[in-house]
């Protein structure tokens, strides 16, 4: 099956045969209302997933992205019940994810620091801040014209939808077509060699870790919008599935490999089992001993790979 290694088929052959299984078992699964809301449910961890391909490419990893969906969301939405004008709410909560990606950025390349043990306490910064914020409360209330962003469609096809492929899309662009790209994929192929080649190192590294808590942001009012409130345990736990995405669609831990099309395929991949498990009424604690099945299988896969 060298054919399938050198074309990195591997994750596409796999969700392939998963859509195959779940149109056996169910006949549900096919209807063009399920498939459109698989693609509604995947779109929160795609947008957290296309940052996360960013930054381990560059062999590092972001645990903060849950809880910085979270502190950006609740402030965006605090502005929006505080009569502040929505578009410009947005952007502060994007800013806010900026920001938050930035210490990270800054903690690992200028501080010297490991990326897990850097975002492992931001995520709890984060959490707590938010946490203090929100003083555990939920925010509601939020204007129409914008949870119609989290719930409208063009042409029957979700917003939020459309939003995460205009990000891999974007994703795709930068990584394949353009310096950065190429810049972005040396780091993760050795870090001194990089310097020694004239790459601005630390400066690419902060600016990863921005596009990751960026694209967090994006995920955070898209989630804030269809849900209609802000929570400050919103996100909790999605840094997992995001970084199992990325895996699963062939990215290496160890850098320097992969693609925003594999990280796709691995979002989906993780949006149709949820899927077929609850149409397959299995039960919710069956559904995460499966995801925690699969993080595992995906961290063997990618061991054996980078042996």
């Amino acid at each position: 099956m060298d054919w399938v290694r050198k074309y990195r088929l591997g994750p596409l052959i796999g969700f392939v045969i998963l859509f195959i299984v779940l149109s056996i078992l169910s006949s549900q699964f096919l209807t063009f209302d399920n498939l459109r809301n698989v693609a509604l449910q995947t779109t929160v961890n795609a947008l957290l997933s296309v940052g996360m391909t960013f930054v381990i490419l560059t062999s590092g990893i972001d645990l903060s992205v849950g809880s910085t969906l979270a502190l950006s969301s609740a402030i965006a939405a605090q502005l929006m019940v505080s009569h502040v004008n929505v578009a410009l709410a947005c952007i502060v909560g994007v800013v806010i994810g900026g920001l938050a990606g930035a210490l990270n950025g800054l903690l690992v390349s200028y501080g010297n620091l490991a990326p897990f043990i850097v975002t492992l306490g931001t995520q709890q910064l984060f959490r707590g801040l938010t946490e203090v914020y929100t003083q555990g409360m939920p925010i509601y209330n939020l204007p129409t014209s914008f949870t119609d962003f989290g719930t409208g469609t063009v042409l029957g096809i979700p917003i939020p939808v459309i939003l995460a492929a205009i990000m891999f899309i974007a994703g795709w662009i930068v990584l394949r077509k353009t310096v950065i790209g190429r810049k972005i994929y040396a780091l993760g192929g050795n870090l001194k060699v990089a310097h020694l080649a004239g790459i601005k190192v630390k400066r690419y590294l902060v600016w990863v870790y921005v596009a990751c808590g960026v694209l967090a942001a994006l995920g955070g009012l898209v989630l804030t919008a269809r849900l209609g409130s802000a929570e400050s345990t919103a996100g909790t736990g999605y840094e997992l599935n995001a970084i199992t995405a990325v895996v699963l669609g062939g990215t290496s831990l160890l850098g320097g490999e992969g693609s925003v099309i594999g990280t796709l395929i691995g979002a989906l991949i993780l949006g149709v089992i949820d899927d077929g498990l609850n149409l397959l009424n299995v039960n919710s604690f069956w559904q995460d001993a499966v995801t925690g099945l699969i993080i595992l299988i995906a961290i063997l896969l990618d061991r054996k790979k980078s042996r």
